[in-house]
């Protein structure tokens, strides 16, 4: 610990990797399920119904304006669950350390996944530790799993979606794509962009306790808006339309994009969902997520239609329709 500096040792099993665990994620994590440091965590599940989720995390950097990997990797596994209609419950974590990385990084990125933790109501519970040569692991990855209980509510699937249907999306998109891009290569904006990455159950729960008729969600992570939707027309076999003009972008995130060439529409996003919901519906829940903080900028931004079976199609400025496709390779890579 004197050399404040991860090195091999903390990864080896030994005295080193004992005091990292002690000393930095048990310190931060504690509770009655990590306490014992067992390989696995008991504890009991109050519903008939479970969902569960995993991803991992690689931003570049790991700390940028509005988040950094830790937060990133807490909200993400607790957004993946919401979505589904799932109240998160217990993650776990598993770090890939590359040697060389401060303590003081390790502790920030540790504390900030506590505080988001602790924030969301969800406990870390489990987790792993691992220690990379140096040059090999970009300083930090996390992986996080995550479950969830579904209680009486209704069954969310892509399979649901019919013509007719709403598209809404919470708020403005492409705040964690510019965040992350403009800290990432040093660029200066005359007004700062902040990541909005953010847990989404509560916002999830105001929908589903507002109305029924929510037949799918989706947070429009890596691949940004226009995949989730590619991902519903595909899942459904219905059409998507969406108007350009209706789309939330903030003027400063729409202004880097053309300065620099990306498209908003395929931006991750860290703090927003996207719903397909019934049209008698709609009202009652754009209402509900407009009264959340999370919710505040939400709008309908289109509709399920017969036409074209499948696909993704946009309504531009001036009146034309163009197909929104998935994009074939990365437009900003290592951004969640």
């Amino acid at each position: 610990m004197r050399d404040r500096q991860i090195l091999l040792g903390h990864g080896s099993g030994g005295k080193l990797s004992h005091m990292l665990i002690r000393e930095i994620f048990l310190k931060a994590f504690d509770n009655e399920f990590l306490a014992p440091l067992n390989d696995q965590a008991v504890f009991n599940v109050p519903a008939p119904r479970l969902a569960f989720t995993t991803d991992s995390y690689v931003v570049n950097p790991i700390f940028f304006p509005g988040g950094d990997i830790g937060k990133l990797s807490v909200c993400g596994a607790i957004n993946d669950l919401a979505v589904g209609g799932a109240e998160p419950l217990y993650l776990s974590a598993s770090f890939i350390i590359e040697e060389g990385l401060s303590f003081e990084e390790l502790e920030a990125v540790v504390s900030s996944m506590a505080k988001a933790a602790h924030a969301a109501g969800v406990k870390i519970v489990t987790g792993d530790t691992k220690v990379v040569e140096r040059g090999k692991g970009d300083k930090l990855f996390i992986s996080t799993a995550g479950i969830g209980v579904l209680k009486d509510g209704p069954v969310l699937s892509p399979s649901l979606i019919r013509p007719g249907d709403l598209i809404i999306v919470s708020g403005f998109i492409g705040d964690h794509g510019i965040a992350v891009m403009a800290h990432r290569e040093g660029i200066r904006m005359d007004v700062p962009v902040e990541s909005d990455c953010a847990p989404l159950h509560l916002l999830v729960k105001d929908m589903l306790s507002a109305a029924g008729g929510i037949r799918a969600m989706r947070d429009p992570t890596r691949g940004g808006l226009a995949t989730t939707l590619n991902e519903f027309a595909a899942s459904s076999g219905c059409g998507i339309v969406i108007r350009e003009n209706d789309v939330p972008v903030r003027e400063a995130v729409r202004g880097a994009c053309e300065l620099l060439g990306f498209d908003p529409l395929y931006l991750a996003n860290e703090g927003k969902l996207v719903a397909v919901v019934a049209s008698d519906s709609a009202q009652a829940i754009l209402k509900a997520m407009r009264s959340n903080p999370l919710g505040a900028d939400a709008a309908v931004i289109g509709e399920v239609t017969d036409e074209p079976p499948g696909r993704a199609l946009i309504e531009t400025a001036i009146g034309n329709k163009r197909i929104l496709d998935m994009l074939s390779g990365a437009q900003l890579p290592r951004i969640c």
